[in-house]
């Protein structure tokens, strides 16, 4: 047996693979994050109210206000009425679903007096109050122009009414009118208040924070680049005292090994796509290595916990990648050599495979890559051993990065922004061996937001 280790001399070197890695290339994937601006509808409603006069109309009108028959007399009386409409209290708003509601309180007092000296001591006086209402539906066009789908009115808690001389005269149809003028100044102020929120501009600086380079980790160096390609409205949400609006940014994520990648000059914020929904899942590949002196200290110790074989021993290993495969170097020598370098070297050559609950790798399919068919006899039940007890934790690796990259995902960014997310739900995309290790690349999704105001 010792015979056949020394016989395989020329047949070692001309069986070595060589040395051919993978190419490092960036791990990239389609992805998309949202953007959501919030702001606070009690800080909308003080401003649209800014622009609304307390007094919303005057009246004077001269109305016929008698019409009696006394013996064989008709007598028809003309009346002067003066008085006003004013806004009683501050503009109300607040939000439901994906509409915003808002009221606002108004007070009426008209009097009315007799317009000739026979109908002078004719005089009455009323006073009533009323709710003007409005809902909007805010949207964004695909030029970012603001459009509110408003729809609004007011109703009378009791409707304003003079009694002279046993007789009711509805005056809400000369108050109405005005009010109802008055309402159509209210719609533009609203309007301009809502566009006054730049949600495009905001909109911008939310699309350049998402060109910005994310440092995921800085031992090893983990680089996360996004590239926003497009941009689409993703609904408008409103609570009792907030507005939220929410856009999804859709491009590509890229992560890199190393250094810091060059920067980036984000484009210009294009017009919007078609509407979503919600926004979409923010999909990255985190990439993590083993490196090959990992991997021969875990071979190293496979091999020492295997029974010791009649005659020969397993003195040295080496590990590296050749053409997508994993190649394993044993060198074998017999009980009786005892020199630093004695024995020959024979190659296993096998491919890396992930377990399925993805926290281990494994070796499988471990070929004897010699002709020499004594010493194939001699390593192939080493190769069938190592099939089934080597393996390398990369699990904890994993568990590691992800933390860091949560740690950096969540951060304040400037001009009132910051961005939020929580990766998690991974799943094995490809594993590579490069010149300095083996990388598992990872697939993991989150929400990941940035956020302004909230």
């Amino acid at each position: 047996m010792v015979g056949a280790v020394g016989l395989c001399s020329a047949a070692n070197a001309a069986d070595k693979p060589p040395l051919a890695p993978d190419a490092a290339v960036p791990f990239s994937t389609n992805s998309r994050l949202s953007a959501s601006l919030e702001f606070s509808l009690p800080a909308l409603a003080e401003d649209i109210e800014r622009n609304i006069p307390r007094r919303l109309a005057s009246i004077d009108e001269r109305i016929s206000c008698v019409h009696r028959r006394v013996l064989f007399w008709k007598v028809n009386a003309n009346c002067d009425v003066w008085g006003y409409v004013e806004r009683s209290g501050p503009v109300s708003l607040y939000g439901r679903g994906d509409r915003v509601y808002g009221s606002v309180p108004i007070y009426g007092a008209l009097e009315g007096q007799g317009a000739n000296r026979f109908t002078a001591r004719i005089h009455g006086e009323t006073e009533a109050s009323a709710t003007i209402e409005a809902s909007a539906r805010p949207r964004l066009d695909q030029d970012w122009s603001l459009d509110l789908d408003f729809s609004d009115g007011f109703r009378w808690s009791e409707p304003p009414v003079l009694r002279v001389m046993g007789h009711e005269i509805p005056l809400a149809k000369y108050a109405e009118p005005r009010i109802r003028s008055e309402l159509g100044t209210v719609r533009s102020h609203a309007l301009a208040a809502a566009r006054r929120l730049d949600l495009r501009d905001k909109a911008a600086a939310a699309w350049r924070h998402a060109f910005e380079p994310i440092e995921l980790s800085s031992s090893p160096a983990v680089w996360l680049q996004m590239t926003p390609q497009s941009v689409s409205f993703a609904g408008m949400q409103a609570s009792s005292r907030t507005l939220r609006g929410s856009i999804e940014l859709s491009g590509t994520a890229q992560t890199l090994i190393g250094q810091n990648p060059p920067a980036l000059t984000a484009t210009e914020l294009p017009p919007l796509a078609h509407s979503v929904d919600a926004p979409g899942a923010f999909d990255v590949i985190l990439p993590v290595r083993i490196g090959y002196d990992v991997l021969k200290d875990r071979l190293m110790q496979a091999v020492a916990a295997m029974p010791p074989a009649a005659g020969f021993a397993v003195r040295d290993v080496e590990i590296y990648p050749s053409s997508g495969k994993l190649v394993v170097g044993l060198r074998v020598a017999g009980s009786a050599e005892t020199g630093a370098d004695a024995g020959k070297w024979v190659y296993l050559s096998g491919a890396v495979q992930a377990d399925a609950d993805g926290r281990m790798i494994r070796l499988s399919g471990l070929d004897v890559m010699t002709t020499d068919e004594g010493l194939s006899g001699l390593v192939n039940p080493i190769a069938a051993a190592l099939g089934s007890k080597f393996n390398a934790d990369y699990g904890l690796a994993y568990d590691n990065l992800l933390s860091a990259a949560n740690a950096r995902l969540n951060r304040p960014l400037n001009d009132g922004f910051r961005m939020e997310g929580n990766l998690a739900s991974a799943r094995l995309e490809t594993i590579s061996l490069l010149a300095d290790g083996v990388v598992i690349a990872v697939r993991a999704s989150a929400e990941l937001k940035i956020l302004y105001g909230m």
